[in-house]
């Protein structure tokens, strides 16, 4: 099948979240040996200190541009063909904030490019901190949170349901329809705690209650059986690094035109 120029950059958006998170389920499980924070930001620094990091991580970030123009399309030009259910304009609500939750790891790799990223790991803490700045800031943190959490719940209810598979040329794969359900319930796991935690945070008026991905995995691991519960969910976030690199192969991709932008814009602000 032949692919337009926009269905390239979608599908190399999608190859460059895999990455990400490949290498977040590797820091993941080399972290209960001492190693890095296991999040999105410290898996790119790791990248960047690698044989033509440079490089690899310029192409990282590009790819992540690619990701958010998809998720842009998919939720201002309705790429997806959602209805008009209260439902659908939650979905595309949330896959407007990813865009601007992956263009913002896209903008932290050229400024470690350039030598200009920060030191610290995961973004939600300074999301949290943001966030509890502005006027009524423990009400935005605690809707952050909420959105983490509902985000959470509807990501692992994707892979339960396996709704994931309307929107994939993958016929009868029973191995990778397996890893890709694996991997968005793991995702899902990990995205409400996070959310749990913003909740906390607002709830305690404290940003540093705030956590992040490496922060929920740690809280995993204080469970009973913590660490063999840790180790299957950093086994599923490589599962969510392989669902991902599915999707670049297999995903089935609309092109937006003009007219789609006006109209899904329109039908966003009803």
């Amino acid at each position: 099948m032949k692919h337009t120029g926009f269905a390239w950059l979608a599908r190399s958006g999608y190859g460059a979240r895999g990455i990400v998170f490949l290498l977040v389920a590797g820091l993941a499980t080399f972290s209960s040996f001492g190693g890095r924070q296991a999040d999105t930001k410290s898996a790119l620094d790791v990248l960047l200190g690698q044989w033509l990091g440079t490089i690899w991580l310029t192409l990282i970030a590009l790819g992540l541009l690619g990701f958010v123009a998809w998720r842009l399309a998919q939720s201002l030009a309705n790429a997806d063909g959602h209805d008009a259910s209260f439902k659908s304009y939650l979905v595309r609500a949330a896959l407007f904030g990813s865009a601007g939750t992956y263009l913002g790891l896209a903008a932290y790799a050229f400024q470690s490019v350039v030598g200009m990223g920060s030191s610290h790991g995961g973004g939600e803490d300074s999301l949290a901190a943001w966030a509890m700045s502005q006027p009524f800031g423990r009400y935005l943190a605690g809707a952050i949170g909420v959105g983490f959490l509902i985000g959470g719940v509807a990501t692992a209810a994707k892979g339960i349901s396996r709704r994931f598979e309307r929107y994939l040329d993958l016929g009868e794969n029973r191995p990778l329809i397996l890893i890709c359900v694996y991997g968005l319930i793991s995702r899902g796991v990990v995205f409400a705690i996070v959310g749990i935690f913003f909740c906390y945070a607002a709830v305690t008026v404290d940003a540093s209650r705030a956590g992040s991905m490496s922060d929920a995995l740690n809280w995993i691991r204080q469970l009973p059986f913590g660490r063999v519960l840790y180790l299957l969910v950093a086994i599923g976030l490589a599962a969510f690094g392989i669902y991902n690199l599915v999707e670049a192969r297999y995903r089935r991709v609309k092109s937006p035109s003009v007219a789609d932008l006006r109209v899904g814009w329109h039908e966003l602000r009803r």
